[in-house]
């Protein structure tokens, strides 16, 4: 379960965003307050890529490796790479699956945790939370997960509460975490609606990250985006 989570706010084009003016409108939502989140890698133009590659212009919470601009929270959209983000975390989700199918060859299939979670909310206080974790654990593949993660030479982590994923295959595993490379957990328009999935499900979050991404692809270079990281 992750503690934190990702929301990204996008802005009018013309209209510069920063810090102060993110907050203003996590604020509007009852979102917990956060701070910027290296999210996006930085695009290098062919023409100009030898300025681009130092420059911190058009970016917000820009992040350096060896003087170079690498990575930044958010600025305009045309300077952040939204084709890399999408691309590297499709290779990193495909070697976390392949890595999980060998970690949980011969276990038996295992509920989920919101499956697991809805028993404790059915019970009425009878099963405690920690109960509750205690018995999705105990499950023969989410020990296998747990084990492998622990290990300290481990290729990649496991999440066990990605559970749902990891067992609806390669390509809905791989979708959803391309996908939240661009869209995060939470985003919040240009004309301030609330985009986010209406339940923590596999389903919900794969409706949102689909709404959310059509909605990105549609703004153009000039518009502002900022990702944000704030409790979950």
């Amino acid at each position: 379960m992750s503690e934190t989570r990702t929301v990204i706010v996008c802005m009018p084009a013309g209209k510069p965003i920063d810090w102060f003016s993110a907050s203003e409108m996590l604020d509007w939502h009852s979102l917990p307050s956060g701070t910027p989140h290296p999210f996006y890698p930085v695009r290098r133009r062919s023409v100009f890529g030898w300025f681009s590659r130092w420059s911190r212009c058009n970016l917000v919470e820009a992040v350096r490796r060896f003087g170079a601009v690498t990575r930044a929270a958010g600025g305009r959209r045309g300077r952040l790479d939204l084709t890399a983000a999408a691309a590297a975390a499709n290779v990193a989700a495909i070697h976390r699956w392949r890595t999980w199918t060998q970690v949980v060859r011969n276990t038996p299939a295992a509920k989920p945790w919101d499956d697991i979670l809805a028993q404790h909310n059915a019970s009425q206080g009878k099963l405690s939370l920690e109960e509750t974790v205690r018995r999705f654990e105990a499950q023969p593949r989410v020990l296998a997960m747990l084990a492998y993660s622990g290990h300290p030479v481990a290729r990649c982590h496991l999440d066990p509460y990605e559970l749902d994923a990891y067992q609806a295959g390669e390509a809905t595993y791989t979708a959803l975490h391309w996908q939240k490379a661009l869209a995060g957990n939470v985003m919040i328009t240009d004309d301030g609606r609330l985009l986010e999935p209406a339940s923590q499900s596999l389903a919900d979050q794969l409706r949102y990250l689909t709404e959310a991404g059509a909605y990105l692809r549609k703004l153009r270079r000039g518009h502002q985006i900022l990702a944000v990281k704030v409790a979950a």
